[in-house]
């Protein structure tokens, strides 16, 4: 079995333990993510428009997780926080926050759950429109807070050859799927975080295993490769 990790260098490391004993192992990163200082974020928080009156805080990814202690300061008292997927979710929990809900879906299933604006979108600089798009027409307030950027990587001949050959693909963001699609064949299995980023690549790929966890070592010894 050739399973192929996409994450940035160092991220990769916890997936290995979730892998068949017999997987033959290679690293090629779709992305590269650079995160804006503390004080960057801080600075755009203490100018937004909402800032000490914000009753919805909504992480986008996990790579907001270390910047949540600062947009709760910038929140409401009785703040709520939203998480868009699980992995997001527990990263949260690490650093003690409690999460009011998480998508079971795309980012956009958080919409019904909001009730209180302002609503903090915390995220990428190139965050999807789905869930501020569904906010705004119920009439709540949003604003859009980046915290960093995420380019996909160029890839050379070798690692398009390593991507077409892979029986399995980590793919942990929207962003990675952006790179790699183009180089996968029908017959990979691409293993996903979550729901959020299982819909988007199931608009080009139909084998699509949603979670990260320790269960993926049973789930992949058990694939007809």
């Amino acid at each position: 079995m050739n399973v192929v990790l996409t994450r940035e260098a160092g991220k990769n490391d916890p997936l290995l333990a979730w892998l068949p004993p017999e997987a033959a192992v290679t690293e090629v990163p779709l992305t590269t993510t650079t995160y804006y200082e503390l004080d960057i974020v801080r600075t755009a928080l203490d100018e937004s428009p909402g800032h000490g009156t914000y009753h919805s805080l909504v992480v986008t990814s996990v790579r907001s997780a270390d910047y949540v202690e600062m947009a709760l300061r910038a929140s409401a008292p009785d703040v709520e926080v939203f998480s868009v997927g699980p992995t997001t979710a527990n990263a949260l929990g690490n650093h003690d926050v409690r999460v009011h809900q998480q998508s079971e879906g795309s980012s956009a299933s958080l919409a019904p759950h909001i009730a209180r604006g302002p609503v903090l979108l915390l995220g990428a600089r190139s965050m999807r429109e789905e869930l501020g798009a569904e906010l705004r027409a119920k009439g709540l307030e949003v604003v859009a807070i980046a915290c960093y950027e995420t380019v996909g990587a160029q890839l050379d001949q070798s690692e398009i050859e390593t991507l077409r050959h892979a029986d399995v693909l980590f793919v942990g963001a929207p962003s990675a799927w952006a790179v790699a699609r183009e180089n996968v064949a029908p017959d990979t299995w691409v293993v996903v975080p979550g729901a959020s980023t299982g819909a988007v690549v199931r608009v080009d790929h139909r084998r699509v295993i949603e979670g990260w966890g320790p269960q993926l070592r049973t789930r992949l010894a058990e694939l007809t490769i």
